[in-house]
């Protein structure tokens, strides 16, 4: 039994040896991150690239998240452009520590600020923190993509 349980290791450890970085598509990404949960927002808020977690929701291909009203994030993704949208990411990921296996997916497009009309249809989506976040955002997907790491 013991020579069993000492191949068994090997084998394990020789698969766990051979990571596999595979390129996910674009129906695959979206299908990840459609549950919604927690996501990071990255962004130029006018110092340089910065990068915010919020709570989301995934409501036709679009990312939905709120933010209060006098935040950075608020501040940077606003527009002097009626109707107009400002280029931001968001990514979402889960990894495994204890397998070192994952996915991380990557969103790019133009976030805007949701007129009431939208929210009133949009998937609901409630933030974690405390406090008014009365400041609804959504990021249109115009390039979507993500990897996944498996062990074999």
């Amino acid at each position: 039994m013991a020579a069993g349980l000492a191949g068994m290791a090997e084998d394990m450890a020789s698969d766990s040896a051979h990571p596999v970085l595979e390129e996910l598509d674009r129906e695959e990404c979206l299908r990840l991150i459609a549950p919604g949960g927690i996501g990071r927002v990255a962004f130029d808020d006018g110092e340089g690239p910065t990068v915010v977690p919020v709570n989301y929701t995934v409501d036709d291909g679009s990312v939905v998240f709120r933010t209060s009203l006098e935040g950075r994030l608020t501040r940077s993704l606003l527009t002097a452009v009626p109707g107009g949208q400002v280029r931001a990411a968001f990514e979402v990921d889960r990894i495994e520590e204890r397998t070192q296996e994952g996915w991380s997916v990557l969103l790019r497009g133009g976030a805007h600020p949701m007129e009431d009309e939208e929210k009133a249809h949009a998937v609901q989506v409630d933030p974690w923190p405390g406090g008014e976040r009365d400041a609804w955002f959504s990021l249109t997907a115009q390039e979507v993509s993500g990897r996944r790491v498996r062990r074999r």
